[in-house]
């Protein structure tokens, strides 16, 4: 009989299947663990406690298909199967924007193979590694995993910390001053003002500020003299400048 509290982790291991009290002394020696990780998921929209339980859950899955004789440590086995297990609960349990069905289980699916993988290598798996262990495109691999964080978009009220009630929301830190905004009116005006003149005098302002032609190559362009076109300009020019708002 294994005294469970002092026995060797191996032993447990070998007596896992066949001794309910290994098995129940490997899930309390790793429970600790399993919270670790659900602490990393905290936040408003599910309890701690019932993060928890789903962290719990993943632990009793990665202890009942761990193999030691593979040789990986436990930790890096379970960390992607419990990981999974949180990620799916809050996919299919808080997600605010709805995908298509074929999407969504393809999120699914990559969300295994990435556990499996990382099972394996020791590490995270690469996106060309994830693709050809599920025999389709890098770039559907992508698109779930983007799919898969952008379901669940960030509150520009919630303070950037969990539990942080100190913490600054995103609003009084997201964006920057547009140093142009003060300019909307005037070019609002200004287009308004194009849209007064007629056909010749739009394509002289064209020709001279969009294709930056000098007045005789302009004149060239119309059959004008360069004389007349510096008129025509300065009395466009003047005419807009009028409807624009005086500076203070």
């Amino acid at each position: 009989m294994i005294e469970t509290g002092l026995a060797d982790e191996s032993c447990l291991w070998a007596e896992r299947d066949r001794n309910p009290r290994a098995r129940e002394e490997l899930l309390n020696r790793y429970l600790a663990y399993a919270k670790s990780i659900a602490m990393k998921f905290r936040g408003q929209a599910e309890s701690l406690d019932d993060l928890v339980q789903v962290a719990s859950l993943g632990l009793v899955n990665a202890v009942n298909r761990y193999d030691p004789s593979r040789g990986i440590p436990f930790v890096a086995f379970a960390s992607p199967t419990i990981t999974g297990e949180l990620k799916r609960h809050f996919r299919d349990h808080t997600s605010t924007m709805r995908i298509p069905r074929s999407l969504y289980d393809r999120i699914g699916q990559v969300d295994s193979t990435v556990g499996d993988l990382t099972s394996q290598l020791s590490r995270e798996p690469s996106v060309t590694e994830i693709a050809e262990e599920m025999h389709t495109d890098e770039h559907e691999v992508i698109e779930a995993v983007q799919a898969s964080r952008n379901r669940h978009p960030m509150s520009l009220d919630q303070p950037s910390s969990a539990g942080d009630h100190d913490a600054t929301p995103p609003t009084e830190w997201l964006g920057e001053d547009d140093d142009n905004l003060e300019l909307v009116e005037e070019r609002i005006i200004l287009h308004e003002a194009v849209q007064d003149l007629d056909e010749q005098e739009r394509l002289i302002l064209r020709l001279r500020f969009r294709d930056e032609l000098t007045q005789s190559e302009i004149a060239d362009r119309i059959g004008r003299s360069q004389m007349h076109v510096s008129r025509m300009l300065s009395r466009i020019l003047g005419r807009m400048r009028d409807r624009m708002p005086s500076s203070a």
